[in-house]
């Protein structure tokens, strides 16, 4: 019997060809990386992957860069708010090679809010109110793609001096016994004339009184982050203005369809609504895929 017959036999291939055998073998000596088990993770949210050496992480066809000294990447995957359960694909490019991690995104897990509007033309729009709602929404929807490079760091710097604590993200809303859009940021309440702060460096895209968030900004600080900010009473920048982590915006008021003075704050990252706490924390204290551990 020749050699390769008898290494065909030997490893159980039969009449395997040559190239088969070798290629096998070199399959078997490839590092092999452990599985890791599903992630469940709440629409809204972002979960980190510890990633050494990673030169990039994506999810559907998104890339993007990760997060961290060289030597200490971390990955960061944004979970929109709308996303419907089902398993989501995390991805990391290591020394050019393709890991990934399943997150399971579970069921929507927040709270019903009912909210009374006095002025019943903000729940019960007249026709002329439905024109310009959509137009301000087409506006803020050409937003959420823009792709330009990374201008912050995290955690985010607080939007409020003594930042109280926020709540509602994701809350499904009742106007005056109407179902209504979820709720896509936090509320933070604070005095009228409250200034109100960049989170990051960035460019300011919007700065104009809508007809449901009032006196808005917002600001894109690169890599797809879009922060936002509703209610104010007065704006102290315009669209095209360059701001600083920490510059002034405006001040907290109560305009548009509100019930009283108060910051609403949003994000968007890679299009994803999420809840700004997990961008406002440091991020070792952001869920882990997994629970911990890397690709």
């Amino acid at each position: 019997m020749n050699r390769s017959k008898a290494l065909s036999v030997s490893l159980g291939f039969g009449t395997a060809s040559r190239g088969a055998i070798i290629a096998w073998l070199l399959f078997l000596g490839m590092p092999q990386f452990p599985a890791i088990a599903q992630t469940l993770v709440a629409p809204g949210t972002v979960v980190r992957w510890s990633a050494p050496g990673a030169e990039s992480c994506g999810v559907e066809g998104e890339r993007w860069q990760p997060v961290g000294a060289a030597g200490e990447e971390t990955c960061l995957y944004a979970v929109d708010l709308l996303r419907g359960p089902g398993p989501l694909t995390a991805e990391a490019w290591v020394g050019g090679e393709r890991r990934t991690a399943v997150l399971r995104v579970e069921g929507y897990p927040y709270e019903v809010q009912h909210i009374e509007i006095a002025d019943e033309g903000k729940v019960n729009l007249a026709p002329a109110d439905v024109a310009r709602a959509n137009r301000e929404s087409a506006r803020v929807g050409e937003l959420w793609g823009l792709r330009s490079a990374r201008r912050f760091t995290l955690p985010l710097a607080p939007p409020l001096e003594h930042l109280p604590a926020g709540g509602r993200f994701g809350a499904r809303r009742f106007f005056n016994g109407e179902p209504r859009s979820p709720h896509t940021g936090v509320d933070y309440p604070a005095d009228a004339g409250t200034p109100v702060y960049s989170v990051a460096a960035g460019t300011v895209v919007l700065a104009e009184e809508h007809f449901f968030s009032g006196k808005s900004v917002f600001v894109d600080h690169g890599d797809g982050l879009i922060s936002m900010y509703f209610h104010f009473s007065g704006l102290a920048v315009q669209a095209g203005d360059e701001v600083e982590r920490g510059e002034l915006l405006g001040l907290v008021g109560s305009t548009g369809r509100a019930t009283g003075p108060h910051l609403h704050f949003g994000l968007r990252w890679h299009g994803a609504r999420i809840d700004p706490a997990f961008l406002l924390e440091p991020v070792a204290k952001v869920p882990a895929v997994g629970g911990a551990g890397g690709p």
